[in-house]
């Protein structure tokens, strides 16, 4: 059975351009996200680790699910049906963070959806690390590994950094729909987590539902011609 990537080195994993180590390594700050939003008390603190911790989730994923999810596929013999169950953790973790993002600090269905979902990317990290890339591991030499670790990497800090439904979670849908939103996204993030306030704030849903439905037409199109 192949080995977890949790406990190889570095250099077990390709070295740290490797796409393994650098899931890794943002699972390991997931983690420490996590733990420190659980041990801080209510306050500006503590909602901070939650909005690194979303903004780092979704960030991940996407980049998981535009670049990664498709080379296991095409290169591991069970490929769908492992990237089936981890897409559909993502998308749990999606539903669950966009009712969180909707409820008030110190609401009690908040914070058990904090919890949910916190358990939930727990599960991904151990799905992943256990199960899905020591196979991507066992079918790509390491220069594989490393140009898919530059690619991720590449799509990961251009990504969305929050739940959208409209997302598809493969290609070409998400990598269409996810340039829109993403400036969506760090535009609000600059602007502070539910900052945009007022007409900056119907500018920036106005822009966004503008360029999405522009992207969306772009996709259908490109659908239409596939076929």
């Amino acid at each position: 059975m192949p080995r977890t990537i949790a406990e190889q080195t570095v250099d077990q994993l390709g070295g740290t351009d490797s796409v393994l180590a650098r899931q890794r390594r943002d699972h390991a700050e997931m983690d420490r996200l996590m733990s420190r939003y659980q041990a801080l008390g209510d306050g500006e603190d503590r909602e901070r680790a939650l909005k690194e911790t979303v903004q780092l989730v979704f960030s991940h994923a996407f980049a998981e699910e535009s670049v990664l999810w498709p080379a296991v596929r095409r290169s591991v013999p069970d490929g769908e049906e492992l990237t089936a169950r981890v897409e559909e953790e993502h998308q749990q973790i999606n539903d669950l963070v966009a009712d969180i993002e909707r409820l008030a600090p110190g609401d009690p269905q908040r914070e058990e959806k904090v919890r949910r979902a916190f358990a939930l990317i727990r599960q991904d990290i151990r799905d992943e690390e256990d199960l899905l890339l020591p196979r991507l591991q066992e079918a790509l030499d390491t220069s594989r590994l490393r140009q898919l670790g530059t690619a991720w990497e590449t799509v990961r800090r251009t990504a969305p950094t929050h739940p959208h439904p409209v997302i598809p979670r493969r290609p070409p849908g998400n990598a269409i729909l996810g340039v829109p939103l993403s400036l969506y996204d760090r535009a609000r993030d600059a602007l502070g987590l539910g900052s945009a306030a007022g007409t900056v704030k119907k500018r920036l849903v106005g822009l966004a539902a503008l360029l999405v439905s522009a992207a969306a037409a772009v996709a259908v199109a490109v659908l239409r011609r596939r076929r």
